[in-house]
């Protein structure tokens, strides 16, 4: 394929950055367009798994990646009482296995990383897309504020409300699963009892709560997932009002509460999913990231997802004749990956005391399976 190809990535989220820098490293054209007329900073923590920081290290991201990522020693699961139940290793003995580090780090230290990546000028900010026209030459974007745009291919990076979705394959019912997730972040002084050096995931009966190391370990970025009072909350600040988390979790272990009680600006959300989809796209147009795969928070592999869409998606964009054939030998390739992903995490969902095992995607290596 020739190298001018001009590639339009609806969405400048972690998902959008990762295309676009995988594909600016193929030597492909790309302009990002997102909706916000600013890039927002989101300290939320995000773990980053071996699959994951392997693709970061290729792209010579390893270096930068490590001296702001935390790399835990090991996963402890603890009862809710604060017995520990199973030890994971991850440190030194996890890489031997994995041939990557695991990572947690905070949401805009790894967006920072990827747009550092990119050329200024290939962001349009304040470019919110209202619809788009195919044709046998191209894909023609319009936007909200009556401009419009052309590109040789459109990739919908644009989250779980994706527009693009919507036009291509019409919107798939939400599936929720009855629980509230809250996050925030506290300083690690505040919970002196809890080791910085390990991801900690208390389980009980019907709720969980996970604490992860950021910020050098001088942080703490912890989510928890209760049952809801309401199947139909969005995200929204709680503004420094940790009482309903601290009386969810009153008789937990004594770092829970801890937590809970110096949690301050607090964020919650209700999480959902849809049923994998059957396809991502037609002619010279597909998805990436939550936009094609919304996923559970229950396996940690959100961001690495997105990583390995990236790659396959610029891989088969540099090396098949003709677009649409690249296009859908990406989405061959991913969408029965993602979707025994998307699956296995919303299992766990239903089953909050239990340890899921996630070494099956922490192992798979995208670039082995890049044929053709």
């Amino acid at each position: 394929m020739t190298r001018n190809l001009r590639v339009a990535v609806a969405g400048a989220g972690l998902g959008g950055l990762a295309a676009a820098a995988a594909l600016v490293r193929q030597g492909l054209e790309v302009a990002v367009y997102e909706q916000r007329p600013r890039l927002v900073e989101d300290e939320t923590a995000l773990h980053l798994a071996p699959n994951g920081t392997r693709i970061l290290q290729r792209w010579g991201l390893g270096t930068q990646l490590l001296a702001l990522a935390v790399q835990p020693v090991a996963w402890e699961f603890r009862e809710w009482s604060g017995s520990l139940t199973w030890r994971q290793p991850l440190g030194r003995m996890g890489r031997g296995a994995f041939a990557a580090p695991y990572c947690t780090l905070l949401t805009d230290e790894l967006y920072d990383l990827l747009l550092a990546r990119l050329p200024q000028e290939r962001i349009r900010l304040g470019r919110r897309l209202s619809g788009f026209e195919e044709s046998a030459d191209g894909v023609e974007l319009e936007f909200a504020d009556g401009g419009s745009a052309t590109a040789d291919v459109l990739v919908g990076a644009d989250g779980v409300r994706s527009l693009v979705r919507s036009r291509l394959i019409g919107t798939p019912r939400r599936v929720y699963h009855g629980t509230t997730a809250y996050s925030g972040a506290l300083q690690a002084d505040d919970v002196p009892g809890l080791a910085r050096d390990r991801v900690t995931v208390w389980l009980g009966p019907d709720s969980r709560m996970v604490g992860a190391p950021v910020s050098e370990g001088e942080q703490i970025g912890f989510v928890a997932v209760v049952p809801s009072r309401s199947r139909t909350g969005g995200r929204r600040p709680l503004r420094g009002q940790p009482a309903a988390l601290a009386a969810d979790f009153g008789g937990w272990a004594a770092d829970v509460k801890a937590i809970t009680a110096a949690a301050g600006g607090i964020r919650s959300w209700t999480p959902y999913d849809h049923a994998p989809l059957k396809r991502w796209g037609s002619g010279r147009v597909t998805l990436l990231g939550d936009a094609a795969h919304p996923m559970l928070p229950y396996h940690g592999q959100g961001v690495s997802q997105c990583l390995e869409d990236a790659v396959a998606l610029a891989h088969h964009l540099a090396t098949a004749p003709a677009p649409e054939q690249a296009l859908r030998r990406y989405e061959a390739l991913r969408l029965p990956h993602t979707t025994r992903v998307q699956l296995g995490s919303r299992a766990n969902a239903f089953r909050p005391a239990a340890v899921p095992d996630v070494t099956w995607a922490q192992v798979y290596d995208i670039e082995e399976h890049l044929a053709g």
